[in-house]
């Protein structure tokens, strides 16, 4: 049994590992077989007899893979048995970055991998996925046989159909078994995958699927969220409308409604009994496009690789979350967001992944306890924001409800605040693992997570994750311990994107993370690295708004609200709070006669809902007299959201640079009157 201390102390952890569990995990195996194989550090057998041991171990394995990349990298490949079917000539021939490039020549494909379990008869018919939703009594399974036949099936109506490696798939799904069978069957075929969630409207769908040209798109014709049925068949009309790429549509008939003219039906798409084909393709052949939108433009396209997808999640999975193919993998996600993306690296550690479509609120605060007592998840993700929301609901899901198989408990989308560490102790299990992570859409996994043989203390990440060369600079670009810095990665990780769609010579790609530290990359979050070797995550250093872990471009709110004849000029700011809340206040500049009564606070919050996704509905909408620009006409996020946090103006921002100074002071008063 693991232990937990009462967390009073400080310098106590909340919780330590059983010494003999933690010796008996996969990341120990793994360091013992490389260090006889690959020069890792010696992995004694013998249990860690404190956590200052344990802790040094672990940061010695760390230190051989961020130093050693190559031979780190190749004993991933080695120890997961990647099925490389044509060499590589080379590890990384050259770490600069953007650039760097990863195991040249060699040929492999991710839904392979994915799929492998199902070969063994022993594993064939246990659960690859069980699925709940709001409407659902019992999780409905579906067998690792009937995955790869599904996904067999569907890559054969898509090749019949003409896609072929390179092609892009676009996905408007939920979180549902389908999503899962479509993502692999596009994988399959060599081509490329691209999701949004439902909830977004036509003109955040577009604003990402334009981008990409699919040749086929699958839809539903709505979803369950909330207690309500939403009819998504406008939208998906629309869809097609503004998708002269889509030759392919299949139609996922969620709410039971007839496919329209031209459709394929979903039934009709996964017939048959095909043996799976997995073509062979570049291990940095794209395998999936995910969004991250700026301040400015079109959400960013980030493609990410089959061959660094796959050793990243195999790592990421197996040796930080322990997961094995006697695990439930529960991750509440939607497909517009990176962790479900994430959630599937648990196939590829023989895992039963767990989906689920619906609110997680509905009918009460606590359903996402509920369902994880309900499938027997043994590790369980969600939002700090739900663990928040859960603490201010009073609930109590280790005193109510069976959560004897949890084991681990992940937590990402915002910094998880101390009080909600205390309440995942003291009210879901005094002996579970708070697995708290933090990394990025950019990436599709952590830089700083979990690691199943150190303690857990109060308010911090447990460490870097091995191959993540992350430190903490100051100002100065020196690193530094201690300290509150920006986050830097200092070498090249094999999931970090192959380039974004559409930009040729690289440029946004480089302007996104590089052009602040050359040949480093920033990733825009306050961190500070302690001199124990954990982590703290402070919140965004930049002005990309965060809302449970779904990062979105304040361009697009401006767009729609500046569309309001009412609306001169809008400024969205996102605020991390203390008690681990978030704030979005919309500050708008009306125009001449204009007043913003209930009626214009409405039909702002509907557009934005409608068009873009609840998520992108504020908190507040303020009017303001004015908007604070740079002298050449930009508008001003970084040191708004900087006075708004309670930063005096004189420290927020340079005087000289800006067209209006009494404009920037309203902001400083209010961040001041949020603190008195």
């Amino acid at each position: 049994m693991s232990t937990a201390p009462n967390g009073t102390d400080p310098t106590e952890p909340l919780w330590r590992p059983d010494p003999a569990q933690a010796a008996a995990t996969r990341l120990v195996a793994f360091q013992q077989w490389a260090a006889t194989t690959h020069g890792a550090p010696a992995a004694p057998l013998a249990p860690a007899p404190d956590d200052a041991t344990a802790a040094t171990r672990y940061a010695d394995l760390h230190a051989w893979s961020t130093e050693d990349l190559e031979r780190f990298w190749t004993a991933v490949t080695e120890y997961f048995d990647v099925r490389l079917s044509t060499p590589p000539t080379a590890v990384l021939p050259d770490a600069t970055m953007p650039g760097a490039h990863w195991f040249p020549g060699a040929r492999l494909n991710y839904a392979e991998h994915a799929l492998r379990f199902g070969e063994d008869p022993a594993h064939a018919h246990r659960p690859a996925i069980l699925h709940l939703d709001e409407t659902r009594a019992e999780p409905l399974a579906v067998s690792w046989a009937e995955l790869r036949r599904q996904t067999a099936a569907l890559a054969a109506t898509l090749r019949a159909q003409g896609v072929e490696p390179g092609d892009r798939v676009a996905g408007y799904l939920p979180n549902i078994p389908q999503a899962v069978v479509a993502l692999l069957a596009t994988a399959s075929i060599g081509a490329v995958w691209t999701s949004c969630a439902p909830d977004f409207g036509a003109r955040s769908v577009l604003d990402r699927f334009q981008q990409l040209a699919p040749v086929a798109l699958l839809a539903v014709d709505g979803y369950h969220y909330g207690g309500k049925n939403h009819d998504r068949g406008a939208v998906v009309a629309e869809l097609r409308r503004e998708l002269p790429s889509v030759r392919t549509f299949i139609h996922v008939p969620l709410l039971g409604t007839d496919a329209p003219e031209g459709a394929v039906e979903w039934q009709e798409a996964t017939a048959g009994d095909a043996e799976p084909e997995f073509a062979q393709v570049p291990f940095e052949q794209p395998l999936w496009v995910l969004y991250s939108s700026g301040t400015t433009g079109l959400p960013k396209a980030i493609v990410q690789s089959q061959g660094g997808i796959l050793v990243e999640h195999l790592k990421q999975a197996a040796l930080h979350l322990d997961l094995g193919p006697e695990d439930r993998f529960f991750w509440y996600t939607s497909t517009g967001w990176m962790m479900w993306n994430f959630l599937l690296a648990g196939l590829l550690v023989g895992s039963t992944i767990v989906t689920y479509d619906g609110s997680p609120g509905h009918p009460t605060t606590g359903a996402l306890w509920e369902v994880a007592a309900r499938t027997g998840a043994t590790v369980l993700g969600t939002s700090a924001a739900y663990v928040i929301a859960s603490r201010k609901a009073e609930l109590h899901p280790g005193r109510d409800l069976d959560l004897s198989a949890v084991r681990c408990i992940g937590t990402t989308g915002s910094p998880l605040p101390p009080d909600g560490f205390r309440w995942v102790y003291d009210e879901v299990k005094p002996d579970v693992w708070l697995a708290s992570v933090s990394g990025g859409t950019d990436v599709c996994s952590c830089f700083v997570g979990g690691v199943p043989t150190l303690p857990v203390y109060l308010g911090e990440i447990q460490a870097p994750c091995l191959g993540a060369a992350v430190e903490s600079w100051d100002a100065a670009g020196k690193p530094h311990t201690d300290e509150v810095g920006e986050l830097v990665v200092t070498k090249p990780l094999p999931s970090m994107p192959t380039g974004f769609w559409n930009d040729p010579n690289g440029r946004r790609y480089h302007d996104s993370y590089f052009d602040t530290y050359p040949g480093i990359w920033r990733h825009g979050d306050w961190i500070t690295v302690t001199s124990r070797g954990t982590v703290v995550i402070h919140g965004r250093s930049d002005s990309t708004l965060n809302r449970q872990g779904v990062r979105m471009g304040s361009s697009d709110i401006y767009e729609v609200v500046e569309r309001l004849p009412e609306i001169a000029e809008s400024l969205v700011i996102g605020l991390e709070e203390e008690n681990g809340g978030y704030w979005m206040p919309l500050f708008v500049v009306l125009a001449p006669g204009a007043v913003l009564d209930d009626d214009l606070r409405g039909r702002i919050r509907t557009a934005l809902r409608e068009q873009l996704s609840p998520r992108h509905v504020p908190d507040e909408v303020i009017a303001v007299e004015g908007l604070p620009h740079t002298l050449t006409g930009k508008r001003i996020e970084v040191p708004v959201k900087r006075l708004l946090s309670g930063t005096p103006l004189a420290k927020a921002v340079n005087p000289g640079s800006v067209d209006n100074l009494d404009h920037l002071r309203f902001f400083e008063q209010l961040g001041q009157q949020r603190r008195s």
